[in-house]
């Protein structure tokens, strides 16, 4: 039997107040631990990209421990890295708890974004052609590059690429341009002209005083005198993955080769569509297809806009050739206007007959496709005649629907004879419409014929001022007189069934010089 005496009690208490003062002093001088204090989560957990790299006391560490991290792995790069990283913490609130030091988590972390580590980005540049790009390794296969759709046609190397600042970009933006280089004999010039100090004053004094002569032929320089880009050029430095990148060779065949662009075609004086599709290298099918026709009698106007597709590479080149030429030309038509006429008449009081000249021309191409010419230099050999054409200014006259409603019963032509009696070529349109409707003047004009007509029934015949004639048949009522004038849409009679008639209708005639023409082509509406 063991007996505990009051100082064994004593030295119990002892040892126990001993061990609480042991646990204390270490929570607050341990820098490993973290004090307990009911103020919510107080040691963190982070993870980056999901993996552990370590334990926290304050949030407030992570960011600048993970930039040293970051600076330590593109130390050992000499491009930009890519090591994205996604950080992540899990809080807990504890009495006591092991952090880590700082530089354990940040080699944690660096062993992380190596093992995440992307790639390494690469020193490039990206070329912008419109809205087109393209990713080249160094400045050296840009100018290769854009040299590359000058050479097609600089085949003497007389010009040269520049790239300059753009001053319109906030950001460094190199900005493409053509320049012609400077030849031997003209740096020569520029040296003498630069030296002559007193010399060249007095010639550009005298040069100024001097008349200028005209320049003979030979005078003229000829080839090519002018190059430059279609497109908007930029340059941008940019730091790409290796897999982003073109190769040289392959980014000249993009940019060189002709694609088919459509482009839109304004059709002008004297244009057919066999001439526009010849003139743009399209099949007659291929241009019908384009623009949806009916087929290659489609009427087209003056003005009118047809799609055509032009074969074109992503960067376009302007350029102005000058040309030596000798041709047969035509003058220019001479018009006379005559008041006293419609502008639908004309008569030719001269006949042309073409002349012959040499020429100096600019002629402008954009790659390989005339643009535009303008003749700097000719010498007539034969003067052309030109054509000289009186013409009328006067705007004429329009026609409308005789009456309102009806519908279209027997078109114009051709047809199979309705009744007994009647045409097999029908030279009006036949409205079906209720006896008694109303009967208006398709155009101001003169009645000239009030009455029965064979076959026509009741029928009114007007002049108009423009030479042609409408008629209207079988009427029930006449309502105007012989010599009686009308104007436009004035009520002249009541349809009916009178003559030679299957049912109610109007049959309604356009004549010009006397013959009938189809009035759907002349009416308004």
């Amino acid at each position: 039997m063991k007996f505990f005496t009051k100082y064994h009690k004593r030295l119990r208490i002892t040892r126990l107040k001993a061990a609480f003062w042991i646990v204390v002093v270490c929570i607050f001088l341990m820098p490993s631990y973290v004090k307990f204090e009911k103020t919510g989560d107080n040691m963190f957990t982070v993870f980056l990209d999901g993996i552990n790299v370590g334990v926290v006391g304050d949030v407030s560490d992570i960011d600048p421990i993970l930039m040293k991290a970051r600076a330590e792995v593109a130390k050992g790069y000499s491009e930009v890295v890519l090591a994205d990283a996604e950080i992540t913490y899990k809080g807990s609130e504890v009495i006591s708890g092991k952090i880590n030091d700082a530089n354990v988590i940040k080699n944690n972390m660096i062993q992380v974004l190596e093992d995440n580590r992307k790639q390494t980005l690469l020193r490039s540049y990206t070329v912008k052609i419109d809205d087109f790009s393209v990713n080249l390794a160094s400045a050296d296969e840009v100018l290769q590059l854009l040299r590359a759709s000058l050479a097609v046609y600089d085949t003497d190397s007389k010009y040269d690429v520049e790239l300059n600042m753009d001053p319109e970009r906030e950001l460094n933006v190199l900005a493409a341009t053509v320049d012609r280089k400077t030849t031997t004999s003209e740096q020569k010039q520029a040296n003498v002209d630069t030296g002559a100090g007193f010399e060249s004053a007095l010639n550009t004094i005298f040069s100024e005083v001097e008349p200028q002569t005209e320049k003979d032929f030979a005078d003229y320089e000829q080839g090519l005198i002018n190059l430059s880009y279609a497109n908007k050029v930029e340059v941008v430095e940019s730091y790409l993955p290796a897999d982003e990148l073109t190769d040289i060779d392959t980014a000249i065949q993009t940019v060189t080769k002709e694609q088919e662009q459509n482009q839109i075609y304004v059709v002008a004086s004297g244009d057919t569509l066999s001439q526009i599709a010849e003139k743009n290298n399209l099949t007659m099918e291929k241009l019908i297809s384009l623009n949806n026709l009916e087929s290659e009698n489609t009427t087209i106007r003056v003005g009118d806009e047809l799609i055509i597709t032009v074969p074109e590479p992503e960067l376009s080149v302007d350029r102005v050739e000058q040309s030596y030429y000798e041709e047969t030309y035509d003058a220019d038509i001479i018009y006379e206007d005559n008041d006293q006429w419609f502008t639908t008449q004309t008569q030719t009081l001269q006949e042309p007959s073409s002349g012959y000249r040499k020429v100096i021309a600019d002629v402008t191409y954009r790659n390989a496709f005339e643009t535009g010419r303008e003749i700097v230099k000719e010498e007539i050999v034969m003067e052309a005649v030109p054509k000289i054409v009186e013409r009328g200014t006067i705007t004429p006259p329009t026609y409308i629907k005789p009456l309102s409603g009806g519908v279209i019963t027997s078109g114009f032509g051709k047809r199979v004879a309705p009744t007994r009696g009647a045409s097999t070529y029908h030279k009006g349109i036949d409205f079906s419409t209720p006896k008694g409707t109303s009967v208006f003047a398709s155009n101001a004009g003169v009645v000239v014929r009030a009455g029965w007509g064979s076959g026509y029934g009741y029928v009114v015949y007007i002049d108009h001022s423009d030479g042609r004639e409408t008629r209207y048949g079988h009427l029930s009522k006449i309502l105007v007189k012989v010599g009686q004038t009308v104007a436009q849409g004035e009520k002249i009679a009541l349809s009916g069934n009178t003559g030679v008639s299957t049912g109610p209708h109007l049959h309604f005639e356009i004549l010009i010089n006397g013959v009938q023409v189809n009035p759907l082509n002349y009416l308004d509406n």
